[in-house]
């Protein structure tokens, strides 16, 4: 029963109709469905990044440390890295609609419960630091996977309903969505935490999923052939009808599994999450400890990189379609070399806040360009369209189990390098350092480069022997 709520809707016969009705409605149907996988995937991201706004809050009320807190944020990272592997395949074969609606109501509870469970234990102290812990844990590990539901049928999506020669383009336009959570988290969850305190971060949270839920229920669409209309490639000319309907799913996934330059794009976007999710998790921490940032300061700062990555974003597809023909590696160098380059200066360019403001703008269009090229555009380039979400799904779990590494490493180094400066009312105060942490997160920058440069290297020989 399960199995068929989630099954790919079937196709409707054709509807008796004009070719310019048949587009008019196919224009509706898909700005429709673009419109609901950008907006309710930033819903995702506001779910998904409410930790990182509050970390500091919960260290100082000494509910929870940062080696604690590395665990919590790696069991989403975890579940997520392999549920978006999992998930991947299935999307492909899925209804998106229910499956993306689905994840993000899982995605809201836990928030709640979170939210919930922090209120009690520090209100009425019910639940003890072990308990809340574990909870907590629990719960997020629950939302990584629920969370690992939201790209892969945003990515199916745009495999659907668009054609490959404006794949790019409108990918990169959905990208934003990562960098729009990423923003209103900061905003949204940061405002809730300063005038209410951080277990209303987890409840502002939820409220947005409870919006995004809803946007993708009343305006995403499965697929063309669901609504009585032809495939998209068929109605771009790509192949014709009789083509169509012979591609099987199942090959498609599986040469994916066997694509050399797909697994080296998953490994150069694992080192990319890396220096990511260091910065949008331990950012915030980070201006605070070292460079003595207030706590709406500092998520101000680090929010820019979310808004300023929408230019990166958004224009990357767009450019690699048009000025670059469909090459993704010239500007996705160009972009790891801007990442090494922003995180040098925020980690050693000093405490003014110009310079500050500066890195995270740089930052945040480096990562603009990398999220849509490394993230999965141009491994879905290379694979069948039928298989976007299966590729997806082995840059997801590459990328994923790498920042959850991440959050362990980067727990455990600033952990090791703090020094006890006070004890308040029982709780001790400390002071971290955080310079090899930051060393960390630039040699997996640079790493990055270097693993795309080997894959356009093997490309361009591939195409100029091909040429031969």
């Amino acid at each position: 029963m399960a199995f068929s709520f989630f099954k790919k809707s079937p196709a409707l016969p054709l509807r008796d109709e004009t070719e310019g009705q048949q587009r008019k409605r196919f224009k509706r149907l898909q700005w429709s469905s673009f419109i609901a996988i950008t907006l309710g995937y930033s819903m995702y991201y506001v779910c998904r990044t409410s930790l990182n706004v509050v970390k500091k809050p919960i260290m100082d009320s000494g509910t929870l440390d940062a080696k604690q807190l590395g665990v919590i944020s790696s069991a989403l990272l975890f579940t997520y890295a392999i549920g978006k592997f999992v998930n991947g395949f299935l999307a492909d074969h899925s209804n998106i609609k229910r499956f993306m609606a689905t994840g993000l109501l899982v995605s809201t509870v836990a928030n709640i419960v979170v939210g919930i469970l922090g209120l009690i234990s520090t209100t009425q102290m019910v639940v003890s630091q072990t308990a809340f812990f574990v909870c907590f844990a629990v719960m997020w590990a629950l939302n990584g996977w629920s969370q690992s539901m939201g790209a892969p049928p945003c990515v199916v999506a745009l495999s659907r309903w668009y054609p490959l020669s404006r794949r790019g383009t409108f990918y990169g336009f959905w990208s934003l969505s990562h960098n729009l959570g990423e923003f209103f988290s900061f905003l949204l969850v940061g405002g809730l935490v300063g005038l209410f305190g951080w277990q209303y971060g987890f409840i502002g949270a939820a409220i947005a999923g409870v919006i995004g839920f809803l946007i993708i229920v009343f305006m995403l669409h499965d697929s063309p052939e669901s609504k009585g209309l032809p495939s998209v490639a068929v109605l771009a000319g790509e192949e014709t009808q009789q083509q169509a309907e012979t591609h099987s799913i199942g090959l498609s996934q599986r040469a994916v599994m066997k694509n050399p330059y797909v697994w080296v794009l998953a490994f150069a976007s694992a080192f990319m999450y890396v220096s990511r999710y260091a910065v949008n998790g331990w950012g915030v921490l980070f201006l605070q400890e070292t460079k003595g940032f207030a706590l709406t300061t500092a998520t101000q700062v680090i929010s820019i990189n979310a808004l300023l990555g929408i230019i990166g974003t958004v224009f990357s597809g767009w450019l690699s379609d048009v000025a670059f023909r469909g090459n993704r590696y010239i500007p996705a160098v160009a972009a790891g070399l801007l990442e090494v380059v922003s995180l040098v200066l925020f980690a050693f360019g000093g405490n003014s806040m110009w310079v500050n403001i500066l890195s995270m703008v740089l930052f945040g269009i480096a990562i603009g360009v990398l999220i849509c090229f490394l993230g999965g555009l141009m491994a879905v380039d290379i694979v069948p369209r039928e298989a976007a979400g299966a590729a997806l799904g082995v840059v997801g779990i590459a990328s994923y189990a790498a920042a959850g590494l991440q959050d362990i490493a980067s727990g455990l180094l600033i952990d090791s390098n703090k020094l006890l400066v006070d004890t308040i009312d029982g709780v001790e105060q400390y002071s971290y350092n955080f310079t090899p942490a930051l060393w960390f997160w630039i040699a997996a920058a640079l790493l990055s480069v270097l693993l795309v440069c080997v894959v356009w290297h093997k490309a361009v020989t591939s195409n100029s022997k091909a040429g031969k």
